[in-house]
């Protein structure tokens, strides 16, 4: 018995050791972060880090590490850290799992089937183009609202408003505004229910540094929930007008999310020059749409859809080999996600397409792929469709052409390729000057590009204007003596003449046959060539019809 004593006692000793370790550690980080310093910060993350490898479920702990990330601005780490409660992600999960077990038809396949929600509920409908879509949030607020009851003791309100602000500025905007709004409803709920039970006097401490504190918090959650429902806002009115066909006001809603004088989200923002270039494609206007491709892909370097857009867009206008090369990029990326085994980057992040989707996109690449070095072959690289680059029809006239090139020049010179980066919001601002070179290589391209295109086609107007001019020159060349006409070396022309004819019911009238008709010329050697012409020394009776001074 005294053995089995001695060992509880040091069981109960060892824990109560670990205990006030870690309870120093938060102590020591809560008084680094008050300081609101980048070093210390730093500095209490570390020993958050301690005080999580002696007790990796400690709550407080846990919660003090997410707010110094999201104090640090390292919100991707704070997704990954919390990445079990985004909404999105758990709904994406179900929908996988249920997909393979609903084609065997079991009965297991039904009730997951049940348990799933759609993330994009517009999705399933038939006849519907599913290029662009807008995020129903309704089924996913009700999802989230029906776990807050029973995880809201174990797991902490602390995580709807941490973990909301980090899917902001990752570019989860629908899942921001969820989680926000449903802390803000819990943290409501609260204080009501805390405030029955306070008397008066109860209130003196809440007027502490504490209560100014989480009232800045509040108004800060509360400023980013009005910023992340006006983009959300003007995304979907853009994607209502592009699937109505309204590409000029799809354009112009976008215009508005891009431009804007807050900045955006770096996935997000990715997102809508992706949208916007559909848009631009659809329109017509195709340098814009490579354009908008360029920047998506300087934000995110593995966009699968902006390399297919842009790769579609040059092949439109038939530049085959940077269309090839584009494929290619295109291809190692696909073997790369098979060879992995998963889709690039974190597991919350969003792509346009699933893992089972990847084989059979490959095949069709490697088909398409094959035809172009065909093409390419064949000599088919110099016959590039400029005018649809640039946005002119053909035939069209030099001021049309300025006029064009001008403006593109004016929107897209590679030193103006980094603007954007100004009004994006960066998950991590180390990756900054990798998107500004990005943004710069792929803007010199297609300014090259545009720049051939523009010589190509001032030629080709140049060579048209100077065939018409031959074809008027040779046109002026014919003889003219049989109609009577007597031409003055480029001046003017004076015809005889001509006697009218006499008929039964007309007397004919005396005509002077030396009188000459034609237009005044100012030129006395011009009218000194005529008179030597003439033969004679006196004056010439001749029929003014103008006179031009």
């Amino acid at each position: 018995m005294a053995v089995h004593s001695s060992v509880n006692g040091d069981k109960k000793h060892w824990w109560f050791t670990q205990r006030k370790v870690v309870d120093k550690y938060i102590k020591d980080a809560k008084n680094l972060m008050a300081s609101a310093e980048l070093n210390d910060v730093t500095s209490a993350l570390h020993l958050l880090d301690a005080a999580l490898s002696i007790s990796p479920r400690f709550e407080t702990a846990l919660e003090l590490k997410a707010r110094s990330l999201l104090f640090l601005r390292r919100f991707k780490e704070v997704a990954d850290m919390l990445q079990d409660h985004i909404p999105s992600l758990k709904l994406t999960a179900n929908e996988e799992e249920a997909s393979p077990s609903s084609s065997e038809g079991s009965s297991s396949s039904s009730s997951s089937s049940r348990d799933g929600v759609k993330l994009l509920s517009s999705a399933s409908l038939p006849g519907r183009d599913s290029s662009l879509k807008c995020f129903s949030v309704s089924e996913l607020t009700k999802k989230v609202l029906a776990g807050v009851c029973k995880k809201c003791d174990q797991e902490g309100q602390w995580r709807y408003v941490v973990l909301g602000q980090a899917c902001c500025y990752v570019g989860l905007m629908e899942d921001a505004m969820v989680l926000l709004q449903t802390g803000k409803r819990l943290a409501s709920a609260e204080f009501r229910r805390r405030s029955i039970c306070w008397s008066d006097d109860s209130f003196i401490p809440f007027s502490g540094s504490s209560s100014s504190t989480s009232l800045t918090d509040g108004d800060n959650v509360t400023h980013l929930l009005a910023h992340i429902k006006l983009l959300l806002r003007r995304r979907a009115a853009a994607i209502a007008a592009f699937n109505a066909g309204l590409f000029s006001e799809s354009i112009r809603h976008f215009s508005k999310i891009v431009d804007g004088r807050r900045p955006a989200p770096q996935g997000f923002l990715a997102e809508c020059y992706m949208h916007r270039a559909a848009a631009f494609k659809s329109a017509g206007r195709i340098a814009e749409a490579i354009a908008d491709c360029n920047k998506t892909l300087a934000l995110e370097p593995s966009w699968i859809q902006a390399l297919e857009t842009r790769a579609a867009l040059l092949e439109t206008v038939r530049c085959f080999p940077d269309s090839l090369h584009d494929l290619e990029h295109l291809k190692l990326l696909y073997n790369t996600i098979l060879r992995d085994r998963k889709l690039p980057g974190p597991a919350w992040k969003r792509h346009n397409v699933k893992y089972r989707e990847i084989p059979g996109k490959l095949c069709v690449l490697t088909t398409k792929t094959q035809k172009l070095k065909e093409k390419i072959a064949n000599g088919e690289t110099g016959n590039v469709d400029y005018y649809g680059l640039i946005g002119v029809r053909r035939g069209c006239t030099r001021s049309e052409l300025d006029r064009a090139h001008l403006l593109l020049c004016l929107r897209y010179k590679p030193d103006r390729a980094s603007s954007f980066i100004d009004r994006c919001e960066f998950t991590d601002q180390n990756d900054v000057d990798s998107v500004r070179d990005r943004a710069k290589m792929s803007s010199l391209l297609l300014y090259r590009l545009i720049q051939k295109g523009y010589s190509a086609v001032k030629a080709i107007i140049a060579e048209e204007a100077e065939k018409r001019k031959k074809n008027a020159a040779s046109e002026e060349r014919k003889p003219v003596e049989k109609s009577g006409l007597i031409t003055l070396a480029g001046f003017t022309e004076l015809k005889t003449v001509k006697k009218p004819k006499i008929t039964e019911n007309t007397q004919p009238k005396p005509v002077n046959s030396n009188a000459y008709q034609g237009v005044f010329c100012r030129d006395l050697a011009a009218v000194g060539n005529l008179l030597t012409r003439a033969g004679f020394n006196h004056p010439i009776p001749v029929k003014l019809e103008a006179l031009t001074c």
